[in-house]
């Protein structure tokens, strides 16, 4: 794989402009316009870690044909449950297949048992995919205001957003159409799936 292919899959994906991932690597505007264009082929030193870090993996190793493991960031916690305060706090990368790095962006720690009734336990990872919207019944990390995260089956209907316990022991939250703006409540991302090590 050459890097005009590794950055445009990227942009592709999380549906980016050459600023934002500019931006994101803490690089000029054109030098990502060179990469995507070929006529840069190799990166070195501070942007080729702070590469490393977006893809999860070793890129130089994935240009120069050798083996490697994927990895995705694990960037913090989400609650099963509520009432935990967002923090992003990098936590380390986790293995994941070649199939998977293409499936989810990053790994939360759950918090919590409000949703053992679809197996996710306290301290499981969830794998998730990052975006803005979801089909409705989907199990799914929602912010809720500025400072508080939850993962929960989203159920979309008329006039309010229902987030649902898998867990009878915990009630489920509902949100009118006006509380999901004036909150906000706000998607982000869908859960692929969780993995849990005893």
């Amino acid at each position: 794989m050459e890097l005009k292919e590794l950055i445009g899959n990227y942009k592709r994906k999380h549906q980016l402009t050459n600023t934002e991932i500019a931006n994101r690597l803490n690089v000029t505007k054109a030098t990502v316009s060179r990469w995507l264009s070929g006529d840069v082929k190799r990166v070195q030193g501070e942007t080729m870690e702070r590469l490393n870090q977006l893809f999860g993996y070793d890129v130089d190793k994935l240009l120069n044909g050798q083996i490697f493991e994927f990895k995705k960031p694990v960037l913090g916690y989400v609650k099963a449950g509520y009432d935990m305060f967002a923090e992003e706090n990098y936590l380390g990368l986790e293995p994941v297949t070649e199939s998977e790095e293409r499936q989810g962006d990053f790994f939360l720690r759950v918090v919590g048992d409000s949703m053992i009734g679809d197996g996710i336990v306290d301290g499981s990872l969830a794998y998730v995919l990052r975006c803005q919207d979801v089909d409705s019944g989907t199990i799914s990390v929602v912010l809720i205001g500025d400072d508080e995260v939850t993962i929960k089956r989203v159920i979309k209907k008329s006039d309010m957003i229902v987030l649902e316990s898998s867990n009878p022991q915990v009630p489920s939250r509902y949100f009118t159409a006006n509380e999901v703006n004036q909150l906000p409540v706000q998607i982000i991302g869908k859960v692929v799936y969780v993995k849990t090590v005893y």
